[in-house]
């Protein structure tokens, strides 16, 4: 199916934070809506894909709006927005992005990301968390080193398991073991690096992959489906051929009770380092 892209205006670009983000940043901010990794496996279980205000009734994958105007509108939100955090005595933190990727191919002809980023360094949040699937968030290396002098930065960087396929369905956006050199290449360049593993897929060898993190990355938050993906009971996901193609390969990894195995094995290998579900994403570690 060819790709529906558009480039479009946006009047607001920055989202006062709702639900599972509340606890995480103040605003969210979407470089673009939709999602073209929606094809590739992060895609299969993906939460927003079950959002009718952002799908409007189209396929997730097939579709991009080109948010043109992006870094105008944060600049022009920018002192409102800052002033009502420190109304609600928060932080002004901003989480890029929730429901798409910041660093998706059609960044590199667009380059809306990179120019939001370069407007945050004239003006910027108290803190930012970007986060990504995509290996070319490297290539932004050096702004966002700069970006770092301005702004509590944190790159999260999703590697959802040690696998590369699942029975069925798609190959990644970027394969495991390039994601693991890009987390390498970051903290190298003294970025600060957590790996998301979100939702937790089914791990070969969970000692060997939070080993790998631990020399990679400086945290890595663990978040299962069942409370991450925005349903009280992960009905969502579960609804998704992601929840049966893990079922195959371990029954067990569909229950928290897996996740919190994973958690035991991820504190004795990197302790004071692992974030669990909403906390962890809010940068809590233990």
């Amino acid at each position: 199916m060819p790709l529906d892209l558009q480039e479009r205006p946006v009047k607001q670009i920055l989202t006062r934070s709702s639900g599972y983000l509340l606890a995480v940043s103040s605003h969210s901010l979407q470089p673009y809506r939709g999602c073209t990794f929606g094809g590739s496996l992060c895609g299969v279980g993906c939460y927003v894909q079950h959002n009718p205000f952002v799908t409007q009734g189209r396929k997730w994958g097939t579709f991009l709006e080109v948010r043109s105007n992006a870094a105008d509108s944060y600049e022009r939100h920018y002192e409102k927005e800052n002033r009502w955090t420190e109304r609600q005595g928060i932080p002004f933190v901003i989480f890029c992005s929730s429901s798409t990727d910041p660093f998706l191919p059609q960044e590199t002809r667009f380059g809306i990301t990179r120019a939001v980023l370069e407007r945050m360094l004239e003006f910027p949040p108290e803190g930012l968390i970007l986060q990504t699937h995509s290996t070319a968030v490297v290539d932004q290396t050096t702004l966002l080193q700069e970006l770092a002098t301005r702004t509590q930065l944190r790159i999260h960087l999703s590697i959802e398991g040690d696998r590369d396929r699942l029975p069925g369905l798609p190959p990644p956006a970027a394969s495991v073991e390039a994601r693991f050199k890009a987390c390498q290449n970051l903290r190298q360049a003294g970025l600060r690096v957590v790996v998301t593993a979100a939702p937790l897929h089914p791990l070969q060898d969970p000692e060997a992959f939070f080993t790998r993190i631990s020399e990679v990355a400086d945290a890595v938050v663990i978040d299962h489906f069942i409370e991450g993906d925005g349903s009280s009971d992960g009905s969502r996901t579960l609804r998704t051929p992601l929840a049966a193609a893990m079922h195959e390969v371990d029954p067990n990894c569909l229950t928290l009770a897996y996740r919190d195995r994973m958690v035991e094995v991820a504190r004795r290998v990197m302790p004071g380092r692992v974030g669990v579900g909403q906390a962890g994403f809010a940068g809590e570690f233990g």
